[in-house]
């Protein structure tokens, strides 16, 4: 070879360059890195590199995430660290050994461990066995209350006191004597359509909450009286859902109201625990209206209740006379959108029983008020284009309250404290984090633990000034540095009119190159306030596909949450209109980008997700090309009236809107690459759902694929998961990867 004396020079300068990039890669990448002009010579230099690496390899170089410890199977980028549950006292934490489990009281200022063992409590509780209900404690036997195994009761529920026990059986509330077993039964109209103290579907599913399983009775402080809901279904379709076991099979019936159609008549009541006749709020059941979870007063003379009109754009607080049902206004709150009409931490009554705190989004965010007992505002506690999140503690003696808020970044979590009059306003924690926090009794200190993007959990003790004391604990493996992963970034992308910036958490490819080409996995929900993207550690359940080479990419939009309630409005009388544009943008940005695939964009969400993920393979088909749907709602006459009317208003006001915001509307548009699975139960977004978009997309001749499982509900049987998960697995390989799925691939 006839090589020039400069060349040399340049070409050792050039290797010596690109020596660590060298080192650290695959060696089928040598050749891209040490690629010369000179025809001929890169092969001789490509060997040269070859050579190199194999008698000199370099210390330290890093290793890709095995099968196991890619899918978090075998611990690897983090270890597990000591718990930290909560307070002693306002002078000691808790802290739980990981390997033992034994917990200690640690004092906050010397650090000082003692073994901690609670005040031994003979806890008493009851539960449903065999039909009926039992008194259990820590050291007595159990004591059976009732005597009915034919009807079994449902909710048992002590008294403040304890010296009773509320219960529904078959639709009827009753109360028991636990020490004379005397039986008070205080309704008797209850059937098949009217429940006493047992709750209607939708107000289970959307006002009360699924936590209550289906309870509608609440004791007054004093154990003396029970106030209740007392629901009439007559009027309200009844849905039929097809169980498929058996011979024959049979049906469920559940009276479930879609849009626009009858909801349950609802009345509040109240018993005396010893017996009475029911004395009812003064409300009319002939209204169309809803109630939210009342709350008793102090003192059990009155009780608070919230009301809501149907159209959802009027809150009411009413105070409820318990022994004559009269009642008096004390709030009143009207929004041109929706009010939403929360069932928890919507008010917080202080312990001086004079106050309580409200929490609104009434300005367009969430913030915190002050009121008296009587309904008097007294100030703002909180302010500003930003969103409170929860109260952590709220110290009554110097009147302060310690909340987290979503302030510094829309993606992360803080906490601040301030006076009851919104006077000295503090952020306590810290960096650009989201903190998960315990807040000790008195608000003196709290235990925060916080991560983001790059950084896995720590956990840190923090005084009320915010000064860190001294940190805790922290997740991150010291051999966390060997490996190489898939990075991950947090950023926004304006959306196409301007007006927000639209949240992004992507994962790159393990070993990710600018010039090559890559599918991409854009995971969302979707849901009116119910945003996705938090800048917290993702842990390692990204790092799988990272290594195969797919880019992942969780994303929000404008109506997520991020930007308040006047960010979510936008959605009113239109769902699924803006949330697709701003996944559009986020799609477009994407594939104007040179490595990422044209042809594989694929989308992905279950139930509100389910529902974008449709409609961007129909509606959204020129911009995405593959989307693997889960329970969707298809069109939104389908589903509830109390969740969909406070979007979209009834479908007989606003029928462009719901025609715009359908699924159906648009499959003409479908191009292909859609998979859809739904639970044959699912009693929330019924199948019906799915039937309705496969019987259209089936009259065109362009495929895609279907998926139910039995037995299963809006969250599929366990026993489907892996099957799920297995079949999730093959449809990236086939359509992104286009190549087999490995034979040595182990099912999760």
């Amino acid at each position: 070879m006839n090589v020039t004396k400069n060349w040399w020079k340049k070409t050792i300068s050039r290797f010596k360059t690109n020596f660590d990039i060298l080192a650290r890669s695959h060696l089928r990448k040598v050749a891209f890195f040490i690629k010369f002009a000179f025809m001929g010579k890169e092969i001789f230099i490509g060997f040269l590199a070859l050579f190199f690496i194999a008698v000199h390899p370099v210390s330290g170089q890093k290793k890709h995430l095995s099968f196991e410890q890619a899918w978090g199977i075998k611990p690897s980028l983090t270890t597990s660290i000591n718990q930290y549950p909560g307070w002693v006292d306002d002078e000691h934490y808790i802290e739980v050994d990981k390997e033992t489990k034994v917990k200690y009281s640690v004092h906050v200022r010397t650090g000082k461990k003692e073994i901690y063992t609670p005040k031994k409590e003979n806890k008493i509780y009851v539960v449903v066995r065999d039909g009926d209900i039992y008194l259990q404690n820590d050291t007595d036997p159990a004591k059976r209350l009732t005597h009915s195994p034919a009807v079994e009761e449902q909710n048992p529920t002590l008294s403040p006191d304890y010296r009773y026990v509320a219960f529904t059986r078959e639709n009827n509330l009753y109360t028991v004597h636990i020490d004379s077993g005397r039986e008070v039964q205080h309704t008797t109209d209850g059937t098949n359509v009217i429940y006493n103290g047992w709750s209607s579907w939708v107000y289970y599913e959307e006002i009360l909450g699924r936590p209550t399983k289906y309870k509608a009775f609440w004791w007054s402080p004093d154990s003396k009286q029970l106030a209740f809901m007392r629901f009439d279904d007559r009027e309200v379709p009844m849905f039929p859902i097809y169980v498929s076991k058996g011979q024959n099979g049979y049906l469920e019936e559940t009276r479930y109201p879609k849009a626009g159609q009858e909801n349950p008549k609802v009345r509040v009541g109240f018993v005396q625990v010893e017996g009475s006749p029911v004395v009812w709020a003064d409300f009319n059941e002939n209204d169309d209206q809803y109630f939210g979870q009342p709350y008793w007063s102090f003192d059990s003379r009155s009780i608070m209740v919230q009301w809501m009109n149907r159209d959802q754009t009027n809150l009411k607080f009413y105070a409820v006379n318990p022994t004559n049902g009269k009642k008096s206004e004390i709030y009143d709150e009207k929004q041109s959108t929706w009010i939403n009409l929360d069932h928890d931490e919507r008010i917080t009554y202080l312990k001086d029983n004079k106050h309580y705190i409200l929490k609104s989004d009434r300005t367009g965010w969430a913030h915190y008020y002050l009121y008296t007992l009587e309904g008097k505002l007294l100030n703002a506690i909180t302010q500003g284009e930003w969103q409170v999140v929860a109260l952590q503690q709220i110290d009554e003696k110097n009147k302060v309250i310690y909340f987290t808020a979503r302030k510094e970044n829309t993606a992360t979590v803080d906490l601040y404290r301030v006076d009851y009059t919104g006077k000295n306003f503090k952020r306590l924690s810290f960096g650009d984090y989201t903190h998960q926090v315990q807040v000790s009794p008195q608000g003196t200190y709290f235990i925060t633990n916080y991560s983001n993007i790059d950084t896995p959990n720590r956990v840190a003790l923090v005084d009320n000034k915010g000064k860190v004391i001294r940190e805790l604990a922290d997740s991150k493996s010291p051999d966390f540095a060997q490996y190489d992963i898939g990075k991950t970034a947090y950023f926004t992308i304006k959306s196409d009119d301007g007006k927000f910036d639209l949240p992004v958490i992507i994962t790159y490819p393990t070993d990710f190159d600018e010039t090559k080409t890559y599918p991409v996995i854009m995971s969302i929900y979707g849901g009116p306030d119910a945003g996705t993207v938090k800048n917290t550690w993702k842990g390692v359940s990204n790092q799988y596909w990272a290594n195969e080479g797919i880019v992942q990419v969780v994303c929000d939009h404008r109506a997520s949450g991020h930007y308040g309630k006047q960010g979510v409005a936008w959605m009113h009388r239109n769902l699924g209109h803006w949330e697709l544009i701003d996944y559009i943008t986020v799609a477009k940005w994407l594939k104007a980008k040179p490595w990422v695939a044209d042809n594989k964009l694929l989308i992905t969400g279950h139930s509100y997700g389910g529902y974008m993920t449709c409609l961007a393979l129909t509606k959204g088909a020129d911009y995405f090309d593959y989307g693997i749907a889960g329970a969707p709602v298809t069109s939104w006459e389908l589903y509830d009236t109390h969740y969909t009317e406070r979007w979209m208003d009834t479908p007989q006001s606003n029928p462009e809107g719901y025609k715009q915001g359908s699924v159906l509307t648009y499959v003409d548009k479908y191009k292909g690459g859609l998979r859809i699975m739904h639970g044959d139960l699912d009693d929330n977004v019924h199948l019906q759902n799915t039937m309705q978009l496969v019987d259209a997309l089936t009259d065109r001749s362009i495929p895609f694929e279907l998926m139910i499982y039995p037995g299963s509900r809006h969250g599929f049987d366990a026993s489907k998961r892996t099957y799920d998960f297995n079949e999730r697995v093959r449809f990236y390989y086939q359509y992104l990867l286009e190549r087999p799925v490995p034979k040595d691939f182990k099912a999760r």
